[in-house]
């Protein structure tokens, strides 16, 4: 199978997390959610590699220390499946102006809560992910499962955890 590459990193900053609410393009399968920073591979990069450039395009900070945490794939039929690489970053983790962020084209960003990012529209699968890193999870493997907007299944290294 064939995934589209992807990556996510969830900022960390006096207890909140830099987040991206997607209501700039008028075309986005992310369109009014709320999402982590990042994007899509370009040819030739790896995760990390990815993570770093997309922060920076959209943030002008720096990723110095990030941490790999987990893959979650992502199956939503008729679109092509994704393959989500998800990073943190603590705040000792980037350089750069926290306070001041440039205007980003794909979405408004602000700082949220880490315990209030679960009451904003998400996917319903991000709440899986984003238990995993607030509990420090060892690295994970996802598989979440959508019929639309609405989460069928989901896989948590092999085991069944939602769904048949």
């Amino acid at each position: 199978m064939v995934f589209q590459e992807t990556t996510q990193c969830y900022i960390e900053r006096n207890g909140c997390y830099l987040m991206q609410h997607r209501v700039k393009k008028e075309k986005d399968f992310n369109k009014d959610k709320w999402i982590g920073i990042g994007g899509k591979f370009e040819p030739g990069e790896d995760a990390l590699a990815c993570a770093v450039r997309e922060t920076m395009e959209e943030t002008g900070l720096r990723l110095v220390i990030p941490a790999y945490r987990g893959v979650v794939d992502f199956y939503c039929p008729p679109e092509p499946p994704i393959r989500m690489h998800i990073f943190t970053c603590p705040e000792s983790g980037f350089e750069g102006d926290a306070d001041h962020l440039p205007d980003c084209d794909e979405g408004t960003l602000e700082w949220v809560p880490v315990d209030k990012v679960t009451e904003l529209p998400i996917w319903e699968g991000d709440e899986i992910f984003l238990r995993l890193l607030a509990e420090d999870a060892p690295f994970f493997h996802l598989e979440l499962f959508y019929d639309g907007d609405r989460l069928a299944r989901a896989i948590l290294d092999g085991s069944v955890i939602k769904g048949e």
